[in-house]
């Protein structure tokens, strides 16, 4: 992979993320392929739940947007290498009954065609608090 590729790959993950903490879809999407696959933190099954499609990954991420008002992803790396990219953050978002996540994770990305075609969530586990 040249740099040129690793930096386009990377800067894709930045503008996602300015649209996340900005709560801006049209951002978000526009860094995913039409048929891009979400798995979530959590769900039933061992990947978390599989979302699938622009229309229903956009409305999971905007599900989120309206439970947690403040939800935000302090990033402290993006990595590019191949088809892969990873994400590292911390989540912090407070509920409408003001319980408060703050929490590491990241975020695991397939690319393709200049876009991210998977992206697969990892967050740890914390209790909630009263904000």
């Amino acid at each position: 992979m040249s740099d040129a590729q690793k930096q386009a790959d990377k800067a894709v993950l930045e503008r996602m993320f300015e649209g996340f903490n900005r709560h801006d879809a049209d951002a978000v999407m526009a860094c995913m392929t039409d048929d891009v696959v979400f798995e979530t933190v959590a769900g039933s099954e061992a990947h978390g739940t599989r979302i699938e499609g622009r229309d229903a990954v956009r409305a999971a991420f905007e599900g989120v947007w309206t439970a947690m008002p403040d939800a935000r992803w302090e990033v402290s790396r993006h990595t590019a290498a191949g088809d892969l990219g990873v994400s590292e953050w911390t989540f912090s978002g407070t509920d409408k009954e003001g319980r408060r996540t703050e929490a590491q994770g990241c975020d695991l990305f397939a690319f393709r065609d200049g876009k991210a075609a998977h992206k697969r969530a990892f967050r740890k586990q914390r209790p909630t608090f009263q904000a």
